[in-house]
């Protein structure tokens, strides 16, 4: 049975946006009316923005909610290279294009939470906080031959000969089967595109090529900080505490019980009361209603 707060989210109207960056197009969805205070969503790998379109919503009875597609991603521009200092321009260029007044606030899960530490580092002062939500760091920095293995090994995208098949063949990856089954199906059905002979994903088979971040780039930055991680998810607990000391964070590590990864597939209603649990704590109200 699909809840009534899921048909709300998606049946909550909504904006869609694109700006350029360094000549790519990135394309966003925004929810709640232009001109106020809001936040950012900022997805994972190979994922897109409508991993957010029963959450956003939940944040437009007062603000401005935004998620982008990164380059790479969803229905933005590819480009030959891509990495996080990159993308974390992409982020704060699609808040102002959106029209957040004020320092936006930034949530982002798994790579999309690498991305919003980097634009934490690079830019602080004008952030509001960023939310960084199960993220693995690499252990060391990438070398030019572990980036070209990468490379080549996803260079061909496998193609599915109609719309259906390839909806069929969507499953999150990791997988553990706590996902509910209406959130995977939207996905499902706003993960393919059409391409010369069949059908694919929306991503960009190069951009898992790309370096990440590693501790030793972490350092305190000037605004407010918090790491959540699922208690069955990808980081392990011992590097999401060493996070949380090199970055400086007052915050306790946020843990989401009973769920993998993709927090927001497994416990979406968790996933947003650890939200403004975080927000209260920084002395935000980003959410003008309630989810029952």
């Amino acid at each position: 049975m699909i809840p009534s707060w899921f048909r709300d989210a998606l049946a909550h109207p909504v904006d869609t946006g694109e700006v350029t960056v360094a000549g790519v197009p990135i394309r966003y969805r925004a929810w709640g009316a232009a001109g106020r205070p809001g936040i950012v969503f900022v997805h994972g790998g190979a994922a897109h923005s409508r991993w957010w379109d029963h959450i956003a919503p939940l944040y437009a009875g007062g603000h401005r909610a935004v998620a982008l597609d990164l380059s790479g991603h969803g229905d933005s521009g590819h480009a030959p290279r891509y990495g996080h200092d990159t993308w974390a321009e992409q982020v704060l260029a699609v808040a102002a294009d959106a029209g957040i007044t004020g320092p936006p606030v930034l949530v982002g899960h798994s790579m999309g939470g690498l991305v919003c530490l980097r634009a934490a580092l690079s830019y602080g002062p004008e952030l509001g906080g960023v939310v960084s939500v199960d993220s693995v760091l690499r252990e060391e920095a990438d070398t030019p031959a572990h980036v070209a293995r990468r490379q080549e090994a996803l260079r061909r995208p496998r193609l599915y000969p109609t719309r259906e098949e390839a909806v069929a063949r969507f499953h999150p990856i990791p997988e553990v089967g706590r996902a509910h089954r209406f959130v995977v199906d939207h996905l499902a059905e706003t993960s393919v595109r059409a391409v010369e002979g069949g059908w694919t994903w929306k991503f960009d088979p190069l951009l898992f090529g790309q370096p990440r971040l590693t501790m030793e780039e972490l350092f305190p930055p000037d605004c407010p900080v918090a790491l959540m991680r699922a208690r069955d998810g990808l980081p392990p607990p011992e590097m999401t505490a060493a996070m949380h000391r090199r970055l400086g964070v007052s915050l306790p590590v946020v843990e989401i019980a009973d769920c993998g990864h993709h927090v927001m597939l497994d416990q979406p209603l968790a996933f947003v009361a650890a939200l403004d649990g975080v927000f209260a704590e920084w002395g935000l109200v980003l959410r003008g209603q309630t989810t029952t």
